[in-house]
């Protein structure tokens, strides 16, 4: 960026991602306007667990690349001055199994060996810690302190807000139309202006954090980015009493061998949210009759939320690039469109937003996200 030069960047899609990019673009002094379809959150983070960890990323640089996000999120909540947004206490699992015990000590051990401080603890430390679970038995158990989860509508208020107090301009309900392209040559090309719904907007460079619309958006300026199709489920309860005396996030085995395993958090105004499976697990049930079988299952292991009424939520589509790792960076072909489609995106929106930033005010190229070039598609 010139110096003395206001440079514009139009930031297409307000959820965790493109709401951390912009707040930090501004704290670059950029000028940006912010563009959503529809509300800022009402896409993929608001479906999302929010779950901060590092946990299961692999190989060893995405682990650090989570790591290092999950390390500089206590600065990130404190800048845009999130409050009750995040809760810290860690992360507690056990197991039935003698097979699922065995892979949870290597898991841990693995941890462990890249520095993570997740450890092993026994039915005595687990009881201690959450006097009010009903484990049945327990094969093995496991701690992760450092871990937490974030309310990601809150989180995007408070990026948006600070952003716009820096200058942005933040447009609701404007779906992007097409993207006006300049061509500088036989194949290369930059973005000159992006069209919406409410007309034309001028830029310096765009910024395509669009969740699963952004490989749509990429496809006007002729760039291929693959998704997998990723559709989850996730339930809330009524505002119940606190649940959780000491970790934030809890992983409870399956109660039976026909069903996954299910995960629980609960948020400030008191209600929880349960979730089944992996990160990775694809569910499209989002009836009354699962919601009520999914809070059954959390209650079977805590009894407290005996009375509490399930509320289904539709089910949602998370970005998931076609190999499973996030897509970031100028792609060569159109050397001012910043591609930022993520998976592990709650985690992770601290850190993309300091380096994305770095990235196009700067012109940085930021080691760290060599892997993740859009150009292993194109």
């Amino acid at each position: 960026m010139e110096p003395g030069k206001a440079f514009h960047v139009v930031v297409v899609g307000a959820g965790i991602v493109g709401a951390s990019i912009a707040y930090h673009l501004t704290q670059r002094h950029a000028a940006v306007t912010v563009l959503e379809r529809h509300q800022p959150g009402t896409g993929a983070s608001s479906h999302s667990f929010a779950w901060l960890n590092a946990f299961g990323k692999e190989p060893y640089g995405y682990h650090e690349l989570n790591r290092r996000s999950m390390d500089i999120w206590h600065r990130f909540a404190r800048d845009i001055q999130l409050g009750e947004g995040v809760h810290w206490g860690g992360e507690m699992r056990w197991v039935h199994t003698e097979a699922d015990a065995a892979a949870l000590r290597q898991r841990i051990q693995q941890l462990q060996s890249w520095g993570y401080p997740n450890r092993l603890i026994s039915v005595d430390e687990l009881q201690r810690l959450e006097p009010g679970i009903v484990t049945g038995e327990v094969r093995a158990a496991s701690l992760g302190p450092i871990d937490g989860h974030v309310e990601a509508h809150k989180v995007i208020a408070a990026c948006l807000r600070r952003a716009q107090a820096r200058g942005a301009v933040v447009h609701t309900e404007t779906a992007v139309q097409g993207l006006r392209l300049q061509h500088n040559g036989s194949t290369a090309r930059r973005v000159h202006a992006v069209q919406t719904t409410q007309g034309e907007i001028l830029c310096d460079a765009v910024v395509l954090a669009a969740g699963t619309e952004t490989t749509a958006l990429a496809a006007m300026a002729g760039l291929h980015i693959p998704q997998e199709d990723s559709p989850g489920v996730v339930v809330r309860t009524d505002p119940r009493p606190r649940l959780l005396q000491s970790v934030s996030v809890l992983y409870m085995p399956p109660i039976d061998a026909t069903r996954p395993d299910i995960h629980l958090r609960q948020l400030a105004d008191g209600s929880v949210q349960i979730g089944e499976g992996s990160q990775e697990s694809l569910a499209r049930d989002d009836s009354q009759a699962h919601a009520d079988a999914l809070l059954t299952r959390a209650t079977h292991y805590l009894p407290a939320l005996a009375g509490a009424r399930a509320i289904p939520v539709p089910v949602g589509y998370r970005p998931m690039p076609h190999d499973g790792f996030p897509v970031l960076g100028f792609p060569e072909p159109v050397p001012n469109l910043y591609l930022a489609l993520m998976h592990s995106g709650v985690t992770l929106a601290p850190l993309v937003g300091e380096l994305a930033a770095m990235e196009i005010v700067d012109g940085a190229r930021v080691q760290s996200l060599a892997a993740y070039r859009p150009e292993r598609f194109l």
